[in-house]
């Protein structure tokens, strides 16, 4: 093969959270690699262009106009879509998509990706939930342990920067922490008293990617202590919380090694017949609506989970017309996400004596304590509990919201109040999958992706059982008037969308093997969400980030024992 400006040793599809590590790690291993995304460059600092605004700054105060929700009814859904952050979504019109069943593809529109967007939750995956769908009976066994990504949650960590306490949980493992943020008064009243009540419920606080206390590490990316702004979707100028564009990005280019080409669409992974192989890359220049090839020893498709798939699915051949390395015929399906449906609310009488000051970028967490060790309700899996409590400005005031009085009562903290919400794990099912329209295309000629994704009962009895459980458990913390609602929100607002390409031991069950390889092209590595067998009840990037590491670091290898 003759080498020119478009061959490299590697190519990353997407350069959001685990593309960025993807980049990061190739090119720290000698790798000539190649970054595409499909959005616009944005760079660090330089491309925050509302990062320092003032509220009066913004022309309608922060909020959408009626123009925009409307021709974004599903990006507006998202709490970060608004008019300090909405140029880093892709517009709804943009790449429009089939809802067979109501789902919310929120995605991100720039180099970075949904890492300047997230919500920075980083909580470890413990044994039960690797060996869940095996004890379980759903899904298919992972092929993995905890013990084979231990090591690599470590490394992740240390470079990310994760603040968290040593709370010696075994359903959620202590991490390579910096020092945790502090709950507080009442919070902490809520978790002493929960815990004498519930001697297995532990009430933590959030573990989260923010800099509390930087290493030199963080110091040599650039980064510095987070400010606690709680303006993170703007993209932060001072890298108090990772980010591809202010970590892992900038890593790979010190290298030399990187090569970054934004508005580049990946159509399709070229397939040689002859070679048995991926050889390359197929994209659309989203400014130019050109198409171009690009080539590499190794592809790493990072482009979020339904991207992922719907890049796969597009990648037909002679030998794989039903999407690459697709025998199995399971190619975008068991799409599973997280259940957000519950949340409660309530208040706590006294403590008037006390506040808080500032802002915080975590809230306490009570790991899931269903099903954990064993099977014992009639719902698979379980739940994460998030709650945090405040003293919401203005409330105590009862006449009009006009005037002095008014004015005046905004500088007041009311009573406290408390809010408590589920994160649940959804069982992977066959039914839940995308796949592509045989007759409709987006603005650039590919196939639209049609989303059948929904709820069952299982999501419905979990919802049941946290409200219950969570109204016990906030009554004995002396929470009061306590109030449950659905949040009635479609599959897909959770952002944590994943499976479709999963892992497992057998080809006949599963696309990609125990190092994130897709079995039947070995060239080619899934490591963002779509490589998920199941969910779990945490927040699923910091596994993204560990599992792209060791998969690199397999990948690399296996280059230098000549088998790739």
């Amino acid at each position: 093969m003759i080498k020119t400006e478009n061959h490299f040793d590697a190519i990353v599809i997407g350069s959001g959270i685990s593309g960025g590590w993807a980049a990061k790690e190739c090119c720290e291993k000698g790798l000539k690699t190649l970054v595409l995304d499909r959005g616009r460059d944005v760079r660090h600092i330089q491309d925050y262009p509302t990062a320092y605004y003032d509220p009066w700054e913004f022309q309608h105060g922060g909020q959408l106009s009626r123009e925009i929700r409307e021709q974004n009814p599903v990006a507006s859904r998202c709490y970060a879509f608004r008019e300090d952050a909405r140029h880093f979504f892709l517009p709804d019109a943009e790449q429009p998509y089939i809802q067979e069943k109501p789902f919310d593809w929120i995605r991100a529109n720039q180099v970075g990706g949904k890492s300047l967007l997230w919500a920075r939750q980083t909580q470890r995956w413990s044994k039960y939930d690797f060996e869940g769908p095996a004890r379980d009976g759903f899904a298919v066994d992972w092929p993995i342990r905890y013990a084979d990504i231990a090591p690599w949650y470590s490394y992740v960590e240390h470079f990310a920067g994760i603040s968290g306490n040593k709370d010696g949980i075994d359903a959620m493992p202590d991490g390579d922490f910096l020092p945790a943020w502090e709950m507080n008064v009442v919070e902490k009243v809520i978790q002493q008293r929960i815990m004498a009540r519930y001697k297995e419920r532990p009430v933590i606080q959030g573990r989260c990617a923010h800099l509390t206390a930087p290493r030199q590490i963080h110091v040599d990316q650039g980064r510095s202590q987070c400010q606690a702004r709680s303006l993170c979707q703007r993209g932060c100028p001072f890298g108090g919380y990772f980010s591809s564009n202010a970590s892992t990005l900038p890593w790979a280019a010190k290298t030399g090694r990187l090569t970054l080409r934004p508005q580049s669409l990946v159509e399709s992974i070229i397939y040689d017949d002859k070679r048995q192989k991926a050889v390359g890359v197929r994209i659309i220049d989203t400014e130019t609506k050109e198409t171009k090839e690009y080539f590499a020893r190794i592809i790493f498709v990072n482009a979020s989970a339904l991207a992922t798939n719907l890049i796969l699915l597009n990648s037909t051949s002679a030998r794989f017309p039903n999407g690459l390395g697709n025998d199995s015929g399971l190619l975008g399906k068991y799409v599973a996400f997280h259940n957000y449906l519950g949340a409660i609310s309530g208040t706590v009488e006294g403590y008037a004596d006390s506040y808080y000051y500032g802002r915080r970028p975590t809230q306490p967490i009570i790991p899931n304590f269903r099903n954990v060790q064993r099977q014992e309700t009639d719902f698979l899996r379980g739940y994460a509990s998030f709650f945090s409590a405040g003293r919401p400005r203005g409330t105590a005031y009862q006449g009009d919201s006009v005037g002095a009085a008014y004015k005046d009562s905004l500088c007041e903290p009311g009573g406290w109040t408390v809010s408590m919400m589920m994160q649940g794990e959804t069982i992977p099912k066959e039914s839940n999958h995308v796949r592509l329209s045989p007759d409709q295309k987006d603005p650039y000629g590919m196939p639209q992706l049609i989303t059948a994704v929904g709820y069952d009962q299982n999501d419905y009895k979990s919802r049941d059982d946290f409200f219950v459980q969570g109204q016990e458990m906030l009554e004995a913390a002396g929470v009061r008037n306590l109030m449950t609602s659905d949040s009635g929100q479609n599959p897909g607002l959770d952002i944590h969308e994943m499976g479709g390409v999963r892992m497992g031991h057998d080809p006949r069950t599963s696309l990609l093997n125990r190092w994130n390889q897709m079995h039947l092209v070995s060239n080619v590595f899934v490591t963002d969400g779509a490589c998920m067998t199941s969910t779990g009840t945490q927040n699923p990037s910091l596994t993204y980030m560990a599992l792209t590491a060791r998969a690199v670091d397999y990948a690399v290898s296996e280059m230098k024992k000549g088998n790739l």
